[in-house]
């Protein structure tokens, strides 16, 4: 997806209100509250099923060797299918056919971890990843009561749904978000003219995010193709992003990067290691991440696997039919990764 860029760099005022990453904090299960101090309605957001033992699907053998499909989203709305755009019954269906084989949610940070404990036995970990903040992806409607709630056409409030009546699907998926994009992939939506949204609710979605079980990635603050600049500029988009998201969950540690359009800089490492310093106040931001995903690739491997690169983890892309194809290629060749 094209974007424009918003600003040159991240506020000052930010900047000077971002502190270096530290701990990821403990998913919390509740919701933060809204402008006028309410607490958004969550549709049960806050109560993750205790445990699988009603998750009654098929059971496989295990294969700890076998691919993981990381399927990556970005627009989620319209009228038909397109390169990155899904449609919300496309979306839907998406989630039933993935259930259905057997597949649980997961984040990367998980995989890295090689925790598979929202897995069942015999079943297979599938991560949902969902790039660019659009306000498609996470919306608030609110009330004449000023009370806020999650947007039931939104990613999340379809997750949400999904959840209620589907045994053992939790809150997990990774969000690889921008701060300072065109269109509103500002952190959900910055102006009421993208589906209503407002700036001051930016930062809550994200931390309800992560209080409610996601991870939160880094995407650059505005989409920069990162081989077309110089280090200088890799390292501030990539470390200024980073800090929005410690201004909006202080002290979360940022462990996943997505590289925007798949393009790496010029300086490879830069996509997973790098210092930026305020030419203003001196002050040096470094950043690690320990894993990057590119755009495309195919389901990648399994972190037992000795050839697993956390720094070039594949994807697949929710194009056309493109997701049930590689599902039922893994079914065939029964490579999918079991637990």
């Amino acid at each position: 997806m094209s974007f424009q860029k918003t600003c040159a760099v991240i506020s000052v005022a930010l900047l000077a209100a971002c502190g270096a990453s530290k701990s990821s904090p403990a998913t919390k299960g509740s919701a933060t509250g809204d402008v006028s101090g309410n607490a958004p309605s969550t549709g049960g957001a806050g109560n993750q099923p205790a445990a699988s033992a009603n998750d009654t699907g098929p059971k496989l053998p295990a294969n700890h060797m076998g691919r993981i499909p990381v399927l990556e989203y970005h627009v989620i709305g319209g009228t038909q299918n397109a390169l990155y755009t899904r449609t919300v019954a496309s979306f839907k269906a998406d989630l039933e056919d993935v259930y259905k084989r057997g597949y649980r949610p997961i984040t990367v940070a998980q995989m890295l971890d090689k925790n598979f404990g929202d897995v069942p036995d015999g079943m297979s970990p599938v991560i949902f990843v969902f790039d660019d903040a659009s306000p498609s992806q996470f919306s608030y409607i609110q009330g004449a009561d000023g009370k806020l709630t999650i947007d039931p056409n939104s990613a999340i409030g379809i997750w949400e749904d999904f959840m209620k009546t589907h045994p053992g699907w939790k809150n997990r998926g990774t969000f690889c978000m921008l701060n300072g994009a065109a269109a509103g992939h500002n952190f959900f939506g910055d102006t009421p003219k993208y589906g209503g949204q407002q700036k001051a609710w930016r930062f809550q979605k994200v931390k309800w995010l992560a209080d409610n079980g996601f991870e939160l990635c880094d995407h650059t603050i505005w989409h920069m193709k990162l081989n077309k600049y110089p280090d200088a500029a890799v390292q501030q988009q990539i470390a200024g992003n980073m800090m929005a998201i410690d201004s909006a969950v202080a002290g979360y540690k940022v462990r996943t990067m997505a590289l925007p359009y798949g393009l790496w800089p010029t300086n490879k490492s830069l996509a997973w290691q790098g210092t930026w310093t305020d030419p203003k106040t001196g002050i040096a931001h470094p950043y690690h991440f320990d894993a990057v995903l590119e755009v495309a690739g195919g389901p990648t491997r399994s972190p037992y696997d000795p050839q697993f690169d956390p720094h070039h983890i594949t994807r697949v892309q929710a194009v056309a039919n493109d997701i049930h194809t590689v599902l039922d290629q893994l079914d065939k060749s029964k490579t999918r990764f079991v637990k």
